[in-house]
């Protein structure tokens, strides 16, 4: 848990970034802004298998695993942004 401590401004700032984002665009409504929006997402999955095979050692390991991080929170973000944006009735 420590070593997740100096990291937070990060986290917040990626959390912060991703629900402006996803408030302003909501959730996509076009195939080819799915299959965009699914880019993120198989990154995000490709991270979390790097970390969790542990196959990268070292400095390298430890910046695939805060890549991990701020990229989940972004994504986290967008997704509650969008779902705000749903709910508020902004939705077009």
């Amino acid at each position: 848990m420590t070593a997740i401590l100096p990291l937070w401004p990060g986290l917040a700032a990626a959390l912060a970034l991703g629900l402006t984002i996803g408030a302003l665009t909501g959730f996509p409504r076009s195939r080819a802004t799915w299959i965009a929006a699914a880019l993120p997402l198989m990154a995000l999955a490709a991270l979390v298998g790097l970390t969790a095979a542990g196959t990268v050692p070292g400095r390298a390991g430890l910046g695939v695993e805060i890549a991990a991080l701020v990229l989940g929170c972004y994504l986290a973000g967008c997704g509650f942004g969008a779902l705000g944006r749903v709910l508020s009735g902004r939705q077009p």
